[in-house]
């Protein structure tokens, strides 16, 4: 193909994510540093499926991450809204630890990793997008995931809807 004008076909392949401009915006994510504009706070108060709730444990629950790093990446998050593993509880900690073992566990039945990527980002130094509620990533990763579309080409190609993910982890719970 031949360079163009703007909307020409030329020689560059493309694959459109539009949804990622939104959380580029700062769609979700909080505007204070309080409960009533937290995206994690606001989660358990939706239905399971509107919410893309997994499953719910007494102090935390799991939650598809709407911006995903791999096809089934799980947040574990605190129903309380504080930011630091320091702050929680004994039985806070253990039920997120318990739940991502058990996300694992769940994410090997249903789509087989390889692997997982398991971390909290503590502060928004350190990279977390919602600093000021904790939340555990669990991210599931198979060979070759990586390859050239996130290196060179800044995509990430996921096969399958969120709702779905979250329809067939939620059975397989």
């Amino acid at each position: 193909m031949s360079q163009g004008g703007a909307g020409m076909p030329d020689h560059w392949a493309r694959l459109w994510a539009p949804h990622r401009l939104e959380y580029l915006k700062g769609e979700n994510r909080p505007l204070g540093d309080n409960e009533v504009t937290c995206p994690f706070c606001r989660i358990p108060t939706l239905s399971n499926e509107e919410g893309l709730i997994v499953a719910r444990g007494e102090t935390a629950y799991v939650v598809m991450n709407l911006y995903p790093y791999n096809a089934g990446h799980l947040l574990i998050c605190a129903f309380r809204h504080v930011p630091d593993l320091t702050d929680l509880t004994e039985i806070e900690r253990n039920e997120i630890s318990a739940l991502s073992a058990h996300a694992m566990k769940t994410l090997r039945k249903v789509s087989n990793p390889a692997g997982f990527n398991l971390g909290m980002n503590q502060g928004a130094i350190s990279g977390a997008g919602v600093a000021d509620h904790i939340h555990q990533h669990v991210v599931p990763r198979w060979a070759g995931d990586a390859n050239f579309m996130p290196i060179i080409g800044q995509t990430k190609t996921l096969p399958q809807l969120l709702s779905q993910t979250r329809d067939e982890l939620a059975s397989a719970w």
